[in-house]
């Protein structure tokens, strides 16, 4: 029991995910007819999501307060809600307002209480030496949902309308997210007299054995962190400015990407498709490398990341000039493959440096940084291609992010705090074999 329910929380995370992300992700959809029914500018058009961010990011920090007072079981069915209203009142939309106001204060924002950020305040509670595979898990389910729920949601476009689909996602938020995370979601093991993974190993006989001590700096890793300590030290901003690249890196071309695609000569269809299989790889990403931290470290791993960014968008350009589906499907499975592979350390990392009460909190402010890079991203990009016609520079502003994120948490360096299981064993085994 003590470590079989931390999967419980997995599974309902994992289900959660899929929905919820995916209805946001969904907007990448929406955003060609709306364009074509209105004829606003792209660059506006993309300004929901910035909105939404920004509004996100004054949220945040009030998600994370509630999280730490009340848990999931309160954060994200409110946070479900908020989306829940606003795809419903997407429906009527006239104006660009109406649509800031919709799909950016209700949607997006809410969307943050019950997606990567809402999640990552409370899973790593759960894990210690399988943190980054749990969370993978968790959140592939994003790439699980993808492949089925967004061709879906293209159909639901080409038969009734963009604004069937948006009925259509505020029907499976609300009756699968609100339900599963009010009876079933927790916060962390200790609401339940429960121990994590890795608080010690289960043995034959049902006792526990003493876990592998992980811990590099003792005085850091014993300090009772606030938000107000953890901001004033280097490590808070280096993780803060590695969001901000990450994620403007990320959602500029999961908002872009179906429109660019479409320019360049392929169906609506295919992109669509293209858009979900970027998730689909995303499922081998999330895992597949969160689990690869557990044993190598996270700096390592966040590299690897930031890679598959940076060939993904090398990938467009060439797609650009050269359109073939071998580039096509290329970027498919570096962006997912290797790109969705950040959020799986999303919440580790800094776990892994201001683990504590106040976790919750913390994180929440450095995902405010996050937010603001997933909202000025799409943004940024849009107006670029109003100003110039062509996505070429905005391309290679996010391959220049996605340096500077990896080089960031280098620079944060979680494991001069705390080292991952794989890191730990190691130095266990080394010290053993010493006289």
């Amino acid at each position: 029991m003590p470590f079989f329910y931390g999967w419980v929380v997995v599974s309902v995370a994992f289900v959660t995910m899929a929905v919820a992300v995916n209805a946001r992700t969904a907007f990448s959809l929406l955003y060609s007819p709306i364009l074509d029914e209105f004829g606003w500018d792209r660059g506006v058009t993309a300004g929901a999501f910035a909105v939404g961010f920004f509004v996100a990011t004054a949220g945040t920090p009030v998600f994370g307060m509630m999280m730490d007072r009340w848990g999931p079981r309160l954060v994200i069915p409110v946070a479900a809600l908020l989306a829940v209203i606003g795809f419903v009142i997407a429906t009527g939309i006239e104006t660009p307002v109406g649509l800031f106001v919709s799909f950016g204060l209700f949607v997006i924002a809410g969307s943050v209480g019950m997606s990567y950020v809402g999640h990552s305040m409370f899973l790593p509670n759960w894990f210690v030496a399988k943190r980054g595979l749990a969370i993978g898990i968790a959140f592939s389910g994003v790439g699980v949902g993808s492949i089925t729920l967004l061709p879906l949601a293209q159909v639901i476009i080409e038969a009734w309308g963009w604004r069937a689909a948006c009925l259509a996602c505020a029907g499976a938020v609300a009756v699968v997210v609100i339900p599963l995370n009010v009876l079933f979601q927790r916060r962390q093991p200790s609401d339940m007299g429960l121990e994590p993974d890795g608080g010690g190993r289960r043995e034959k006989d049902g006792s526990v054995s003493a876990p592998v001590d992980n811990v590099v700096d003792r005085a850091w890793a014993e300090t009772d962190w606030t938000l107000g300590k953890a901001m004033r030290t280097a490590r808070f901003w280096w993780i803060c400015l590695a969001y901000f690249s990450g994620l403007f890196a990320w959602y500029s071309v999961q908002v872009h990407q179906t429109r660019y695609l479409t320019d360049n000569g392929f169906g609506a269809t295919e992109a669509a498709i293209a858009l979900g299989l970027v998730g689909s790889f995303g499922v081998i990403g999330q895992i597949g490398i969160g689990a690869l931290s557990d044993r190598i470290g996270r700096e390592w791993c966040w590299t690897l990341s930031c890679l598959g960014f940076v060939l993904c968008y090398a990938a467009l350009i060439a797609l650009g000039e050269m359109p073939s589906r071998v580039l096509l499907y290329g970027m498919v499975v570096v962006q997912g493959g290797l790109g969705y592979g950040l959020a799986a350390m999303f919440g580790a990392i800094p776990a892994e440096i201001f683990a504590g009460k106040r976790f919750a909190t913390i994180f929440s402010a450095t995902a405010s940084f996050a937010n603001v890079g997933a909202g000025v991203g799409p943004w940024v990009t849009g107006a670029i291609f109003d100003a110039t016609g062509s996505y070429y520079s905005a391309f290679l502003l996010s391959v220049a992010l996605s340096v500077v994120s990896a080089g960031c948490i280098w620079m944060a360096a979680p494991r001069k705090v705390r080292l991952v299981a794989g890191q730990a064993a190691r130095r266990a085994r080394v010290a053993a074999l010493q006289p």
